[in-house]
């Protein structure tokens, strides 16, 4: 199955674009997980709880690598356990905001799209296109390129107008809407719901793109203005929160309904997007 065709159908089948950010910080953990002394078998135990709690209200997962690198070598055994329990049906992007050349960027596709064998990958593209190269050859992955992030140290790189008059972010897009048509692999881009406002001149230059949208829960980005936003956007969104959901409940002893509340909560909330998404 291609990878558009996956995503549409997990869309459609949670009728949610929600995609639930996996970032296991031991310090944010519930209290009562601390019994578990091993941190990697503490996250372990976490994640899959969040997962029963989330899975009937989204359509992907987001692991963050650096919270899995965080935990030394048993990160990684924990990073395929948990891939591992993810519903086949499910989206999986590695946040791994991999960017280098030649044989480095190879390896990386190889970990990525045939070691741990996940739908997709978040890249970052300032070392040039060609990095992207090394995985572009499977339509049944995708990769997600840093386009416009929903951080405020956007304005310092990916905001800033070139001599043409366009922005950074502006010229991504181009230049990977064109990258696009010369290979099988669906090429997302990665934009912040925090930018809603300058979000539209950039994906209007590739509206077949995927996208992945961080920035609606703690960094406070508008689902009102990223609806307007994403009007005339024909490719599938999915909307990311990762702090909000997965630490809703905070040391409750209901901090697994609060998770599950949560993620429903969000899915509600961005109704108005999903429905554009799921017709048909």
């Amino acid at each position: 199955m291609d990878f558009r065709t996956k995503l549409k159908k997990a869309v459609r089948s949670n009728n949610s674009t929600v995609c639930v950010g996996l970032d296991p910080n031991l310090q944010l953990l519930p209290a009562e997980l601390t019994k578990i002394k091993d941190p990697a078998k503490r996250v372990d135990h976490f994640l899959k709880q969040v997962i029963d709690a989330t899975r009937q209200h989204c359509a992907a997962y987001k692991p963050n690598l650096g919270f899995f690198e965080a935990l030394g070598a048993d990160g990684w055994d924990t990073f395929e356990s948990v891939l591992d329990y993810i519903p086949d049906d499910k989206i999986i992007i590695a946040d791994a905001k991999r960017g280098d050349i030649s044989s480095t960027a190879e390896h990386y596709a190889k970990a990525f799209f045939e070691t741990h064998d996940v739908d997709a990958v978040t890249l970052n593209p300032l070392m040039g296109f060609e990095t992207l190269e090394p995985f572009l050859g499977n339509p049944a992955k995708s990769i997600y390129v840093l386009t416009l992030t929903s951080n405020p140290g956007a304005q310092d790189i990916l905001l800033q107008q070139l001599d043409s008059g366009e922005t950074l972010s502006t010229f991504i897009a181009k230049r990977l809407q064109k990258q696009q048509q010369d290979h099988p692999t669906a090429i997302g881009m990665v934009v912040g719901a925090t930018k809603a406002k300058e979000l539209e001149p950039v994906i209007s230059h590739f509206t077949e793109s995927p996208l992945l949208i961080p920035g609606v829960g703690k960094q406070g980005g508008s689902v009102s203005e990223l609806s307007e936003s994403l009007k005339e956007h024909t490719a599938v969104p999915l909307v990311n929160s990762s702090r909000s959901i997965i630490y809703a409940g905070n040391d409750s002893p209901d901090w697994k309904q609060a998770v599950a509340q949560s993620a429903l909560d969000l899915k509600e909330r961005l109704a108005p997007i999903t429905a554009r998404y799921v017709k048909g």
